[in-house]
């Protein structure tokens, strides 16, 4: 297969992911609201949504390979199975609460707050694009590529998972993005499953990959600086 052609595969695979999963995401938030009624999904998918495919078209054309590692979605250590069926399990449930606070009015979240938590949730998406660009080995699983390095440029010389902390901003924010506060408890669970994935990960990263001891010495804090 030519590089063109991998290219070709690899930004479509992640294309067509990405509109199964924003049909995903359609169906759990707008049958459960009973409603298309609903400006709060509608501005979430496309803040979601919108910066994914240009992502895609990105690293499609830079870096197809990264494309490649980010289609991986099996875990080979049983933890990391067990937290992410967890996280997922979680995301999905949650994500059923918002459309049905829309039925029935149970929470009432001004505009603002709507409109400032899709910025944050933008801005989450912003910093997992810059930790993608520093780091190509970014991968969606836990492991140590052939070739891989530490990285300690960009984002990775303040916290040494700006990844993580992006995705907990995208996480954390949606309920409210959708105007609901009754979905927040099961989407602040979803922290605590990344705090031990990060665990885990450092683990291995400690033992097989060259320079990360060193790295964590210059790099102390893993997701917000002076804390941890």
């Amino acid at each position: 297969m030519s590089a063109d052609t991998a290219v070709k595969v690899n930004g479509k695979k992640v294309a067509l992911i990405a509109i199964v999963a924003m049909l995903a995401y359609c169906i759990f938030i707008f049958i459960p609201a009973g409603t298309f009624d609903y400006w709060q999904a509608w501005a979430y998918l496309a803040v979601i949504f919108i910066p994914a495919m240009l992502v895609v078209a990105y690293f499609s054309k830079k870096d197809p390979e990264f494309l490649e590692r980010r289609l991986r979605y099996h875990e080979k250590e049983k933890p990391q199975q067990l937290i992410q069926k967890a996280a997922g399990f979680i995301f999905f449930i949650g994500l059923l609460i918002p459309g049905l606070d829309h039925r029935f009015g149970w929470s009432n979240v001004p505009v603002d707050a709507v409109i400032a938590a899709d910025i944050i949730v933008f801005m989450g998406y912003i910093l997992c694009f810059l930790a993608f660009k520093e780091n190509r080995y970014a991968s969606r699983t836990v492991g140590i590529d052939k070739g891989q390095t530490v990285v300690t440029t960009g984002p990775y010389a303040i916290i040494r998972h700006p990844m993580y902390l992006g995705a907990i901003f995208l996480w954390v924010l949606t309920p409210v993005a959708l105007g609901s506060y009754w979905a927040l408890p099961l989407f602040l669970l979803l922290p605590i499953a990344m705090f031990y994935r990060i665990k885990g990960e450092e683990e291995l990263l400690l033992k097989e990959l060259p320079g990360y001891k060193e790295y964590c010495r210059k790099t102390p804090y893993r997701l917000i600086p002076f804390v941890w």
